[in-house]
């Protein structure tokens, strides 16, 4: 029998039952629909968290405790032309979590957002940008003013679209000063930079509250070090560690760590590859479940279509044509599921870019190989699971196959 024929015959006995090809179908156009929509959404946390880390820079250096812990010193000591010379800016900061509030005409608004103590060098190293009023400058720093920087959705919660610069906010019950609104970030990963307020770094240690460390000077959380040449990065790194060693008179073991953008990168993407994997074997597992499925209709077809069978054997047709005609039957029935299952995955994708995600702006991503892979595999289940019907099929004898009732 001819490709052409087989083809036609395999459609042709589908067709013959249509409530049942479709309640056969369901099973993988569930599947194939739910590997899609988890797939898409891991994807797009992928690609926003990737952006994230981007935005903060290829050519910075994250310098964290790691055992001990880091000061004030530690960041201004890195700042040395001779020592450091690929050093170009250095940003110290305290992280914390408090709660601000602001009373007006409109009534009291209370937000409980990430509150960074920061430098003026902070603006240059994680490129911010303000869009109304100014940053933290080294007079603020100085004096340990009051004074405080909004992300600019913090702005608009606090301020209801009202301009929030020189207007008194409340930061853990104390009184501080809005200088400056940053432009938005975009949300950043989950919306957190939007979020944020920024205080004077000698603010955040001496009126909210850090840790200091035994010889008096103040602890922070994080350096970040601007390297003024994107190839110097190991060589910064190098002089970074150098000064560090020297005035933490290490002679063994490393009691901070310092990392870079790529290598951060990378190990998220590692990670975050693990997890859209793991997202779309979870959902494969309803895809395997409709393949038992084909594989069940499959052999009550080949009971209710014994006679047949026997017939076509009769009259001239080989092994290979009848277990061909039921593998193409299965693989069809899977295809045509798939095909079904990817339109519903985008769907569903698309709904949950409105729905779920929008309040992280996290948007769900439908590639073409995550596309592939759901229409590939569908193929394949209906591959594998149509073969044993098709091998039973195939291996009936002509005469008992035309004496069975």
């Amino acid at each position: 029998m001819s490709p052409q024929r087989t083809l036609l015959s395999a459609l042709q006995s589908v067709g013959s039952n249509k409530l049942r090809s479709l309640l056969t179908l369901l099973g993988i156009v569930i599947g194939v629909a739910a590997v899609i929509s988890l797939m898409s959404i891991g994807r797009g946390v992928q690609e926003s968290v990737t952006s994230f880390i981007q935005e903060l820079g290829t050519n910075t250096l994250f310098i964290s405790p790691s055992g001990g812990s880091l000061t004030l010193d530690d960041a201004y000591a890195l700042v040395d032309p001779v020592l450091a010379p690929s050093v170009d800016k250095v940003a110290p900061e305290i992280n914390s979590f408090g709660d601000v509030t602001t009373i007006d005409d409109f009534g009291a608004r209370s937000l409980s957002v990430g509150i960074t103590g920061v430098t003026p060098e902070y603006q240059d190293v994680r490129d911010y940008r303000v869009a109304n009023g100014s940053f933290i400058s080294i007079p603020h720093v100085s004096a340990a003013s009051d004074v405080a920087v909004l992300g600019s959705q913090a702005a608009v919660d606090l301020f209801l679209g009202r301009n929030p610069v020189g207007q008194t906010i409340t930061i853990n019950g104390r009184k501080m000063t809005v200088v400056g609104v940053l432009e938005s970030r975009g949300g950043g990963a989950f919306g957190f930079e939007d979020n944020s307020v920024l205080i004077p770094i000698t603010t955040a240690y001496r009126r909210i509250g850090a840790d200091r460390s035994v010889e008096g000077t103040v602890t922070v959380d994080t350096i970040s070090v601007l390297v003024g040449d994107v190839d110097n990065m190991e060589r910064a790194e190098g002089e970074v560690s150098r000064i560090l060693r020297l005035r933490h008179r290490i002679t063994d073991e490393d009691d901070f760590e310092v990392r870079n953008q790529q290598q951060a990168l990378e190990a998220f993407q590692d990670t975050t590859q693990a997890f859209v994997l793991f997202l779309g074997s979870i959902a494969g597992i309803s895809l395997i479940v409709g393949g038992i499925g084909i594989m069940n209709i499959m052999l009550v077809s080949v009971t209710e279509r014994t006679r047949e069978i026997g017939i076509r054997k009769a009259v001239g047709a080989r092994r290979w044509d009848i277990l061909s005609q039921f593998v193409l039957e299965a693989v069809l029935l899977s295809l045509g599921g798939g095909i079904i299952g990817v339109l519903l995955g985008m769907l569903v994708a698309q709904g949950m870019n409105v729905t779920l995600l929008a309040q992280e702006e996290i948007r769900t991503v439908v590639s073409t190989d995550i596309t592939a892979l759901a229409l590939g595999v569908s193929m394949l289940i209906g591959l594998v699971f149509g073969i044993y019907p098709a091998m039973r099929a195939a291996a009936l004898h002509p005469i008992e196959a035309l004496r069975y009732e």
